[in-house]
């Protein structure tokens, strides 16, 4: 009699495991088609010598919840801090490199007076390395903290 009870409880296990299972994947794939692209502001010089921005988004692969790029080519990373209010008038990018703000806020001026609005957690991809360039300022007065990661493929795109 013992082991009859056994059983009952056994198929109910696996079928829960199963239909646990099956509401896990079909939430991974609402989720995967519900969330939003990762995106990158691309600084780069046209031909006319202006610098302009585009954004490109980033190719993830995976399953499920988690997704991951292809591994990013870097030599190093700076911590940069700008105060409230400062303005880097017209300049180009140093080298071919990433920009994430870490905290507060700032904002690009390119080509035609186009301002791209810099938060924390937005990336950019800075490749105007001649021409113009571009202004960037602290906007407001909180500080403006930035990481830089200086790609290791310097060549010009």
């Amino acid at each position: 009699m013992r082991s009859n009870a056994r059983w009952p409880i056994a198929v109910g296990l696996v079928v829960s495991i199963i239909l646990v299972s099956r509401a896990r994947t079909d939430h991974d794939v609402v989720v995967a088609q519900t969330r939003k692209p990762v995106v990158i502001t691309r600084l780069y010089t046209g031909p006319d010598g202006l610098t302009h921005a585009e954004d490109i988004e980033v190719k993830l692969t995976g399953s499920g919840t988690t997704e991951v790029s292809e591994m990013l080519k870097v030599t190093g990373a700076e911590i940069h801090r700008a105060p409230g209010g400062r303005v880097n008038d017209w300049h180009t990018a140093p080298r071919r490199q990433y920009v994430i703000t870490l905290s507060g806020r700032g904002e690009i001026e390119v080509a035609g007076g186009k301002k791209i609005s810099l938060g924390p957690g937005h990336m950019e991809l800075a490749e105007d390395l001649t021409g113009k360039g571009h202004i960037t300022r602290v906007v407001g007065n909180e500080e403006r903290v930035t990481i830089q990661l200086p790609l290791a493929d310097q060549s010009r795109r």
